[in-house]
């Protein structure tokens, strides 16, 4: 079933399974596909961001779950603290995909890794649709889930268009300047390989 997105500023694309069927002013997309759904959020459509952590968040990082709050806290731990944990497979494709969630929450659609070694976070992150980003070296900035917060610009990739991966992500701002300015916690929806996998409540 086709499914049109538009925002608040009029502006649709239309997803068909994993890729943008169609993408332009919401009266016009609407009117080539009368058939498709119409779901209409509060905010900017745009193509997402990309966490330039990708590696430092996902593989050199434990992301606890809830149920170990009390005795972990909530944050991602690393170094010696990650150390200690002795992570089965079990555990770290568990804190793959929970790392994943967080990111989503941020308007994240993309990682930029160095080549993931570990094989239960590869099929881990295989599998939530996140998009992979090939990198050399070490990204400045400090690893955060909010790619704000890293201190390195915003990095979003290209514009979606007709042919596009249906991977974007909605912003509950007027322009695409205001992510930058108020934070990626201003997300409203992310949608993965034509899935939604992020809505604010």
């Amino acid at each position: 079933m086709l499914t049109i997105h538009a925002d608040s500023t009029g502006h649709a694309l239309a997803v068909r399974g994993e890729w943008i069927a169609d993408a332009g002013p919401l009266e016009e997309v609407a009117a080539a596909h009368p058939q498709a759904r119409v779901r209409e959020w509060p905010g900017i459509l745009t193509s997402g961001l990309v966490n330039l952590h990708g590696t430092e968040l996902l593989e050199e990082a434990y992301h606890p779950d809830p149920r170990e709050a009390d005795e972990l806290g909530t944050e991602p731990l690393t170094g010696d603290a990650l150390v200690a944990l002795a992570l089965d497979d079990v555990r770290w494709g568990a804190s793959a995909r929970r790392g994943v969630q967080r990111m989503l929450a941020h308007g994240t659609v993309a990682a930029a890794c160095e080549p993931l070694r570990n094989r239960a976070v590869q099929d881990a992150v295989r599998r939530t649709g996140l998009g992979i980003v090939g990198r050399l070296g070490r990204p400045a900035g400090v690893p955060s889930l909010d790619p704000r917060a890293c201190g390195l610009p915003l990095e979003f990739p290209p514009a979606r268009e007709r042919g596009s991966a249906a991977r974007f992500a909605v912003f509950g701002v007027g322009d695409e300047a205001e992510p930058a300015e108020r934070g990626s916690g201003t997300c409203v929806a992310t949608v993965l390989a034509g899935r939604l996998v992020y809505r604010r409540r």
